[in-house]
């Protein structure tokens, strides 16, 4: 079987209303479907890299290749573990959490995007959990990052109602023009006490030397 090779094919979180796991080829499709459909106002840019301003095929093919890319290219030293986000077995986004050098700084950053029809519910707060469930409880983390563009406020009030507090600023170029991130981080103490949504993980123990992740988490509670 392909898990037992690629053991991260058989993890699985679940919350009260999504399942995030590695897409199949079908559940593929159906993101890159997603994405060509576009997910967010044309005249804000939320990404460093502005992929999402190719035209609706190129964008759906580099959902595709860049999913590939990240599997072929991933070490315990440097991973980036894209996964589908579901809703009742129907494709709505995509979840990210990624890390550099994770056995040593015990520290993950996230990012994501769900379709426009999918956004206004608290799929996206649902699935951010999701992801740092498996981060502090699953893999022990110590400490998680995100961001925003001043312009992006529900990503922003995602990362407040989870816990983050502001750490700065970057400033970047983007579309010719500067572009203010307003950086966050979660501490695991902070984690503890914004924990509000329900997350199971299922298939761990085999994926924790691909993540860096060796030894049981200290909380033992995944």
């Amino acid at each position: 079987m392909l898990t037992d090779h690629w053991p991260l094919m058989g993890l699985r979180l679940t919350t009260p209303r999504l399942e995030l796991r590695l897409p199949g080829d079908e559940e593929l499709a159906a993101l890159a479907d997603l994405a060509a459909e576009g997910f967010h106002d044309p005249d804000r840019m939320p990404f460093v890299v502005p992929w999402t301003d190719l035209p609706p095929a190129e964008r759906a093919r580099s959902v595709v290749q860049h999913h590939w890319l990240r599997r072929g290219d991933w070490t315990p030293g440097n991973w980036a573990l894209n996964l589908t986000v579901l809703e009742e077995g129907r494709v709505v986004g995509l979840q990210t959490v990624m890390a550099r050098d994770f056995a040593v700084l015990r520290e993950v950053e996230t990012a994501s995007w769900l379709g426009t029809r999918h956004q206004g519910r608290g799929i996206g707060t649902e699935m951010r959990a999701a992801v740092l469930h498996l981060a502090f409880a699953g893999l022990g983390a110590q400490e998680a990052r995100s961001g925003a563009f001043a312009h992006n406020d529900s990503s922003y009030a995602v990362s407040r109602k989870l816990g983050y507090l502001p750490d700065g600023i970057d400033r970047y170029a983007v579309r010719g023009r500067p572009e203010t991130n307003r950086r966050l981080r979660l501490t695991r103490a902070d984690w503890e006490s914004h924990r509000t949504v329900q997350v199971s993980i299922a298939g761990l123990p085999p994926c924790l030397p691909l993540f860096g992740a060796q030894e049981p988490p200290p909380t033992g509670d995944a």
